[in-house]
């Protein structure tokens, strides 16, 4: 059975696509990881050094967020040098940075809302991709699209779990999983970490930017042992 979606599913749901943007094997790595540091890099040589301190901690999948004007070389170096990293593009926030970060060669995207012109175009570009989502509606129209993995962004903001689990429950039959990020830190993480319909949990606590600004590279190895101890820890097998 894949993560993303039940065999049955076109029985329980007629008409709903079965296409899925996250192909299951690339979500079944995901969720085997179980965590995903949120990245910002002001300098691209700053990139591999802090990919390799990553790994050095346990940390073997990243969000590397387009919010830098050195975001896509950053992740052209770390898919280069550091193939060991699972390595997504972050803040995609339109078709032609999709098509941009497909180009650099990232392993799946992610937004932090929902674009139907987004989506596509990542399908058109082969982009395994996560939408965000936070309502029921959101929830709706990713699934119209073909959407099975999902960003729930920003987690705490919107309710947290309490919410998260009232607007799963309707298309829990479905097997939606979703990446949990937003407000999710070292005290609230080990709840989202035992949540069955979690597939991954993120965010920038993991990595504190200034760390990275100074170059801090064996803190951040320190920074990402805790962070994994606590996805080994509290991890619970996905339904």
């Amino acid at each position: 059975m894949s993560l993303l979606l039940p065999a049955n599913a076109s029985m329980i749901a007629p008409g709903v696509p079965g296409g899925c943007a996250f192909p299951p094997e690339l979500a079944a790595r995901l969720a085997a990881e179980r965590i995903v540091a949120v990245i910002t890099v002001d300098d691209v040589d700053q990139a591999v050094p802090l990919a390799r301190a990553l790994l050095a901690g346990g940390i073997q999948a990243i969000e590397l967020a387009w919010r830098t004007p050195a975001a896509l070389e950053a992740l052209a170096r770390i898919i280069q040098q550091v193939p060991e990293m699972l390595a997504g593009m972050g803040t995609l926030l339109s078709p032609e940075q999709v098509r941009a970060a497909a180009g650099a060669g990232a392993h799946f995207g992610v937004s932090p809302g929902l674009s139907a012109a987004v989506v596509r175009a990542a399908r058109e570009a082969a982009l395994p991709f996560a939408p965000g989502v936070q309502t029921p509606s959101d929830l709706h129209a990713a699934v119209e699209l073909g959407c099975r993995l999902l960003k729930f962004f920003p987690a705490e903001t919107a309710g947290g779990l309490a919410h998260l689990r009232s607007i799963h429950a309707p298309f829990a039959h479905l097997g939606l999983r979703y990446i949990a990020l937003g407000g999710i830190d070292e005290r609230n993480a080990p709840a989202y970490f035992a949540e069955p319909c979690i597939a991954a949990v993120g965010g920038s606590w993991i990595v504190p930017h200034s760390l990275v600004q100074s170059g801090a590279w064996d803190c951040v190895t320190k920074h990402a042992l805790t962070a994994r101890a606590l996805a080994v820890t509290h991890a619970r097998t996905l339904i």
